[in-house]
């Protein structure tokens, strides 16, 4: 790794500080780490100075308001999965987040940092290749290995959202709020969060370089509320998702009166999938109703040349997971985490 200058910050507005000082000068933020070193160590990051927020107590912890929660970007995805609260009124976030990597990464790693992760496309993650995510012209992933890839949505770029958080939240309508020391707060919805490589192939989300994540706010659920998660790896734990689902349903008895549905590992962007929802919408939660939803959830579908069989994958995760939240079915074995 090559030298660099370490801030040690105790509160947001040192950190800020910090930050806008020659902000696109190499300076990058340090939370748990888990990722950045990881491309440090790589050579694929080289900061001149790394300004280190993880002692600030004021980013940190998990706030019930009468509007819904309000959530530090320093909180550990363990203390998420773990919260109560969480898990019986925001399951589908308490399972997203309890789910990813092995019990130690969680105890480290952050919610602000898993949202802000760059995509674990192989080719970009290799100072072998000069991708087009590295402000080259070429995605290799394209005539390459792509079976975890994306199978819709994309353009120019196939890797996927790796967040598994996202996933949770997008289904719970959740946004981040973004502070600069200059511009003071802005909110942002998780998928506007995220920027599509079409609109910039060079940059993975809307945080400008003297702005922190300094909170993720979701709104209360609605009455009547369920809702599940289930990640599908290789292996059936600590692996990256090859396709994950979120549901979220909102019941009239056993009528379901609005459903979101969401998509990790299928696109460039976490994603929800209209279809799938109106599938659901209207009707009693049944396994002839779930697996239409998982079918019509592969709406619009483009494998790649090694990736066909998410098509086949995701309606059997939806249609599993639709159930799972209804209460009808347990969790599936087979799915990691």
């Amino acid at each position: 790794m090559n030298p660099f200058v370490f801030a040690d910050c105790t509160t947001e507005s040192g950190a800020l500080a910090q930050l806008s000082q020659n902000a696109k000068d190499g300076i990058v933020v340090k939370a748990g780490g888990v990722d950045l070193l990881d491309r440090m160590k790589e050579g694929l990051e080289s900061p001149t100075k790394l300004v280190n927020i993880r002692n600030i107590s004021s980013l940190r912890g998990i706030r019930e308001t009468p509007e819904g929660l309000h959530i530090g970007p320093l909180t550990t995805l363990a203390e998420i999965s773990e919260h109560p609260l969480i898990q019986s009124q925001y399951t589908i976030f308490s399972d997203a987040c309890g789910n990813a990597a092995t019990p130690h990464i969680r105890n480290m790693a952050t919610l602000g940092g898993n949202l802000l992760q760059e995509n674990r496309c192989w080719y970009f993650r290799s100072k072998d290749y000069q991708c087009l995510r590295k402000g080259k012209e070429i995605c290799f992933a394209f005539g390459g290995l792509n079976q975890y890839h994306s199978i819709m949505d994309y353009g120019s770029c196939p890797a996927v959202a790796p967040s598994s958080a996202a996933v949770g939240l997008l289904g719970l309508n959740a946004t981040v709020e973004l502070t600069s020391a200059k511009r003071g707060k802005r909110v942002v919805g998780i998928k506007e969060l995220y920027v599509l490589p079409e609109a910039n192939p060079t940059k993975f989300n809307v945080v400008e370089p003297d702005e922190l994540l300094t909170a993720v706010m979701i709104p209360k659920p609605a009455a009547g509320t369920r809702s599940a998660y289930q990640k599908y790896g290789e292996k059936q734990s600590f692996d990256w998702a090859i396709a994950d689902a979120g549901v979220v349903l909102e019941m009239d008895g056993n009528t379901c009166r609005r459903a979101v549905v969401t998509m990790g590992a299928a696109s460039p962007v976490v994603r929800r999938s209209p279809q799938a929802e109106a599938a659901l919408a209207g009707k009693p939660i049944t396994e002839e109703t779930a697996r239409a939803a998982g079918k019509a959830s592969m709406e619009g579908a483009q494998p790649l040349s090694m990736n066909a069989y998410k098509v086949q994958m995701f309606p059997v995760a939806i249609y599993r997971t639709v159930l799972l939240a209804a209460g009808q079915m347990g969790r599936d074995p087979r799915a990691a985490g």
